[in-house]
């Protein structure tokens, strides 16, 4: 008798600018964070008040038809214009399949699920077998400040003959890293939301994504995981550029995961 094989999913990965990328599991094709809008001023717009620099400074690597299908959406939250802007919001009304938190699911509606931290569901991946998408933590900012700006989560696809991928959505803690890590040690994959964002009017401008320096830390975690970073460009408020996250790691003798992708261009990160 034969064994059964398992069929081996490639993960690719196209950034389109700011956190929004494709990530394409078994022919499943996954947006994270849709945004579309172009260059902009948003200062005073909802969930912005208060707030100075709320700016997306160059517009999206690809328009909203250019993406063509997309099966499923990931939204790490939906009340902060530079993770869902409005051309994004409007783009999840083409997307059968979209994860939120339970906050966000109410506002988009439409059949929008929220995920609580461990929650999962599943979807059928094109070329066989089952891909599961499980809500993580995600702590936007330090203590004090995270409980303000509101509700986030992460996500960790994960499947039969499918190479574990984390997703962190606008996380900012390395020990929320460290806690997903030890529920899932077979991380392959790890698309890290980085830019160090922040705001003088903030807490000081305190970092609410994380660090390059924490980027690092979060990759010595996540041992032997490649580092996709997303997150570092395109928005005035994200401090940190993948320049410098690449000096980072070629000090700490890790170059060897780091995949900096360019804007439009698609990579496969994981067979």
């Amino acid at each position: 008798m034969t064994a059964a094989t398992t069929t081996r999913h490639a993960v690719s990965i196209l950034p389109i600018g700011g956190p929004t990328a494709l990530v394409d599991i078994g022919g499943l094709r996954i947006i994270l964070d849709p945004t579309f809008d172009a260059a902009q001023d948003y200062t005073g717009h909802d969930g912005t008040e208060g707030l100075k620099g709320v700016i997306r400074t160059e517009g999206p690597a690809l328009s909203r038809d250019e993406v063509g299908t997309v099966h499923v959406a990931l939204v790490s939250h939906d009340h902060h214009i530079d993770n869902l802007d409005t051309s994004g919001r409007e783009f999840l009304g083409t997307v059968d399949h979209v994860y939120t938190t339970d906050l966000g699911a109410e506002r988009i509606a439409n059949g929008a699920i929220g995920l609580e931290d461990y929650k999962s569901a599943e979807i059928a991946l094109p070329e066989g077998g089952t891909l599961t998408i499980t809500g993580v933590p995600a702590q936007h900012g330090p203590d004090g400040v995270w409980q303000q700006i509101g509700p986030v989560t992460g996500f960790v696809l994960s499947g039969d003959g499918v190479p574990t991928t984390y997703v962190s959505g606008d996380n900012s803690s390395v020990e929320v890293v460290r806690g997903i890590a030890e529920r899932f040690p077979d991380i392959a994959v790890a698309v890290l939301f980085v830019g160090g964002a922040g705001f003088e009017e903030l807490a000081d401008g305190v970092y609410i994504t994380l660090s390059n320096e924490r980027a690092l830390q979060a990759a010595e975690i996540l041992e032997g995981a490649t580092i996709v970073p997303v997150h570092a460009d395109s928005w005035k408020h994200f401090r940190e550029d993948t320049d410098d996250l690449r000096a980072i790691f070629e000090r700490a003798g890790l170059s060897d995961r780091l995949r900096v992708i360019d804007r439009g261009a698609q990579v496969t990160v994981a067979e």
